[in-house]
């Protein structure tokens, strides 16, 4: 199958082509990991996860190298120490265990590698030493800086000018500073923050330094995909195609960027109070695959709108789908559903395809379909509403010819009052699970 995907830096979609022919390589942005993950966190994870799914059925899950970091040196950590009392170590161990185990909550598989930064210190001062080495950074009170315009193509990956960028973008003005633009590699600790020795003196990491070295060493000097949110497209990954690029590696062939995330249709913040972390829905009760499945309905390419309505229409279809897959052997994914998939990532479409296998009833293809998109779908123990609805239908007939409805008003009194909506006809009984069904009700029923 011809993988087509779409480039932020040719800024068009195209097909495909690894560097190996039988491999592929993939680098993603991960946390700064100083608190709980927030739904925008999520949404790149998990169309990184399907792209992950989609290389592995493609190339064979022992074919793609999928790295992830983790950002554990960083001033939000500090910060995060400072306030609490707490050790940075203790910090970053708690914050990864819970990002790990929320993201698994989402159905996303873990990477093949998904190094610290902190255990890559020696990486990057050898690429900083190399960028002073051929006039690409300089030292200056503690601090080396990258020299922004002894690159000339910096800009091209987000479309801006330096001068541009100048005018527009909040740089932090320095004395050290050569130029507004230079960003910091390196930056001296005081005795109470994180530091290790360098030719510098004793200091820490600037952040985009990070993910060029963790992806020259796990990856090499050039790989297939770099993935990340489109906020970090300016300055995070301008900035490690320029470190990059000055060291003599060609670094990634693709860029992909997702777009953000709203809450009913306004950007989440704080300052909103429509801020949320995937845990805080998980204690709510609302599943990691009703997550997933939202996240999934909107291309990655579009802003996504985490709305009630969403979620509840997730939970309906997801219910079915799980009473038709119930102890059903999964088959081979969809052939259509996967040409969805692998036209940059049309998720919508592949779901469209996934609502057409259903109606079709063709079991073992949509949860061999369902499996591959990260949905591993269980119905309620002990209830099969598509029984009580038969069930319901044939009491409803024989009621009709002994004009007693007691028993009729009765199961649809207990539906209700678990959360089922019932909708009669000629032609038979519908059941739908809503937002509030509890199955643990219903025992007894049939």
């Amino acid at each position: 199958m011809t993988i087509k995907l779409y480039n932020t830096k040719t800024r068009s979609k195209e097909v495909f082509t690894p560097i190996e022919a039988d491999r592929a390589s993939m680098y993603v942005c991960g946390p700064t990991v100083y608190d709980r993950a927030h739904m925008g966190n999520a949404r790149a994870v998990v169309v990184f996860d399907t792209l992950y799914r989609l290389l592995r059925h493609e190339f064979g899950a022992d074919h793609v190298k999928y790295v992830r970091n983790f950002t554990d040196v960083d001033d939000k950590i500090n910060a995060r120490a400072a306030e609490t009392g707490r050790a940075i170590s203790d910090i970053t161990e708690e914050t990864i265990g819970w990002f790990l185990d929320d993201m698994g909550a989402l159905g996303a598989l873990e990477p093949t590698d998904a190094p610290r930064a902190t255990n890559y210190i020696d990486q990057m001062i050898a690429m900083i030493e190399d960028l002073i080495a051929k006039g690409h950074a300089y030292a200056a009170e503690g601090h080396v800086l990258f020299k922004v315009r002894s690159y000339s193509d910096y800009g091209t990956l987000s479309g801006r000018s330096v001068d541009d960028m100048i005018a527009g973008a909040r740089v932090e003005v320095a004395p050290y500073k050569d130029d507004p633009m230079d960003f910091v590699m390196w930056k001296p600790s005081s005795d109470d923050l994180p530091g290790w020795d360098s030719p510098w003196g004793r200091g820490r990491p600037g952040w985009h330094i990070e993910c060029s070295a963790m992806a020259f060493d796990l990856l090499g000097g050039t790989f297939d995909i770099h993935g990340g949110g489109n906020d970090l497209t300016f300055p995070h990954h301008e900035n490690e195609i320029a470190q990059s690029k000055c060291c003599g590696h060609d670094f990634a062939n693709v860029w992909m960027h997702n777009e953000m995330l709203q809450v009913e249709g306004k950007k989440m913040s704080k300052s909103l109070g429509n801020f949320f972390t995937v845990r805080d829905l998980l204690d709510q009760g609302i599943a990691g695959e009703v997550i997933r499945f939202v996240m999934l309905s909107t291309h990655y390419r579009k802003p996504m709108d985490w709305t009630e309505k969403k979620r509840d229409e997730a939970e309906k279809t997801l219910r079915k789908w799980a009473q038709l897959v119930d102890g059903v052997s999964a088959g081979q994914a969809d052939a259509k559903f996967i040409e969805f998939l692998s036209d940059d990532l049309n998720t919508s479409g592949a779901i469209s395809r996934l609502h057409e296998l259903a109606s079709a009833n063709e079991r073992e293809t949509l949860a061999g379909s369902l499996q591959m998109l990260g949905f591993e779908l269980k119905a309620e123990a002990g209830v099969d509403l598509s029984e009580l609805a038969a069930q319901l239908h044939s009491t409803r007939v024989a009621a009709m010819e002994s004009k007693d409805f007691s028993q009729v008003d009765a199961m649809k009194a207990a539906l209700a009052e678990a959360g089922v909506e019932v909708r009669m006809s000629k032609e038979g009984v519908e059941l739908d699970a809503g937002p509030s069904f509890d199955a643990s009700k219903l025992e007894g029923l049939s």
